[in-house]
């Protein structure tokens, strides 16, 4: 039988020099080796694994978390992994990408649009969502909906690999250490990607526990919330080589649809196997089947995180990105993160301090509402929903 799940320790502060490295080192692996497998495999799927891949260590934090039984910080690093990807991931997808353009063209890039098959990620993660809201409502997290949730993941990979083969990456685009091993003969090429995977695992569990007691540890020695510090710190760390790899490829224009597909990918990976992940491994620490009840600041951040994930799905669903968008994205992100995470004050700033989160929420529902407004006065089935039904015509049914 498992041990009983012991408390996390929290280590000196000054830990978070090697423990954060460790955790960028072992992403940086993890990432160079899921750019060199998915060089191999159909773009959409490729996709999948990729971004698979890429969540890894936020799935150990998650994990170890959720082993040490500390349920009012499971939702932390869920949401503010989800909200780091959309709130100014999206936003620096499409600015580099205008940056390049500008450069190239001499105009500006009014968009960033979306190729045909790509509205199943779109389509996929408005139907991540519907579950989502159900949660929301109901303020838990059980096995079953943990259930239901690999089955969402399940019916989205199923599709995924009913698509044909697009184009593929070329091996110029791969950064130097993916293009050396896709390069390299195939025993050399498969037992590279085999050593970075467990070179990167390897340092993520021995990494991992120290990882998490140096931001308890930090938090406590600047006065902050531990919940702040696991909810933006550890997937600022975690998902950086995620934001160099999307980032590399929205560089050349043409692939800035695959770096925000990329992303659209891991936001489904988190709102469903990630998600998932809690429920099952706090079960296997108790040693019984539990649930998570949110508490009320849990159910703001979901509350909060379904808006703006609702909002860019419904960006997407036009099939671009364009810029003022991406723009209403990041905005909404910086000034809610500029005021949830400041020292609290009197006054005006006080104030808006604590309300700042209810007044995200609302913007984003309301954004949401006037972009559902502006398809319904359109009198047109939007552009995810019509390719996505010609693909399930011509491919999947």
């Amino acid at each position: 039988m498992l041990a009983v799940a012991g408390p996390i320790a929290v280590t000196d502060p000054l830990s978070i020099l090697w423990t954060g490295p460790s955790i960028l080192l072992a992403s940086m692996l993890i990432a160079w080796g899921a750019e060199s497998a998915q060089f191999f495999m159909a773009q959409g799927f490729a996709l999948v694994i990729l971004a698979w891949m890429q969540t890894l260590p936020e799935f150990a934090l998650e994990a170890d978390l959720a082993w040490h039984q500390r349920t009012e910080l499971l939702i932390a690093n869920l949401t503010g992994a989800i909200r780091l990807l959309t709130g100014i991931g999206w936003p620096l997808i499409y600015a580099t990408a205008a940056v390049s353009h500008r450069a190239r063209y001499r105009k500006p890039l009014k968009e960033v649009s979306v190729s045909k098959q790509q509205s199943v990620q779109v389509v996929g993660v408005l139907f991540c969502l519907l579950y989502v809201a159900v949660i929301s409502i109901k303020g838990s997290l059980n096995l079953l909906d943990a259930a239901l949730l690999i089955c969402i993941y399940g019916m989205y990979i199923w599709t995924i690999r009913q698509l044909p083969a697009e184009e593929s990456e070329s091996v110029e685009e791969l950064g130097a250490i993916p293009r050396g091993i896709v390069a390299a003969r195939r025993p050399v090429r498969i037992a590279s990607i085999a050593l970075l995977f467990l070179a990167g695992g390897g340092l993520i569990f021995f990494a991992i526990d120290p990882f998490i007691g140096s931001l308890f540890a930090l938090a406590s020695a600047l006065g902050m919330s531990q919940f702040i510090f696991i909810q933006w710190i550890a997937p600022l760390v975690s998902e950086f080589p995620e934001q160099v790899s999307a980032f590399y490829w929205a560089r050349s224009i043409d692939r800035a649809s695959l770096a925000l597909m990329n992303m659209v990918s891991s936001n489904i990976t988190q709102w469903t196997l990630l998600a998932a992940l809690l429920p099952v491994v706090l079960s296997l620490s108790r040693h019984a089947p539990s649930t998570i009840l949110f508490d009320y600041q849990q159910n703001v951040e979901i509350l909060m995180t379904l808006g703006q994930s609702l909002l860019g799905a419904l960006f997407l669903i036009s099939m671009r990105l364009a810029w003022w968008e991406a723009a209403i994205l990041f905005v909404l992100w910086a000034v809610q993160i500029a005021f949830s995470v400041a020292a609290p004050s009197d006054g005006f700033p006080g104030y808006v301090g604590s309300h700042i989160n209810q007044w995200t929420i609302y913007a984003y529902f309301a954004c949401a509402a006037f972009a559902t407004l502006r398809l319904v006065l359109e009198r047109r089935k939007p552009q995810a929903i019509a390719d996505f039904a010609q693909i399930w015509k011509d491919h999947v049914r």
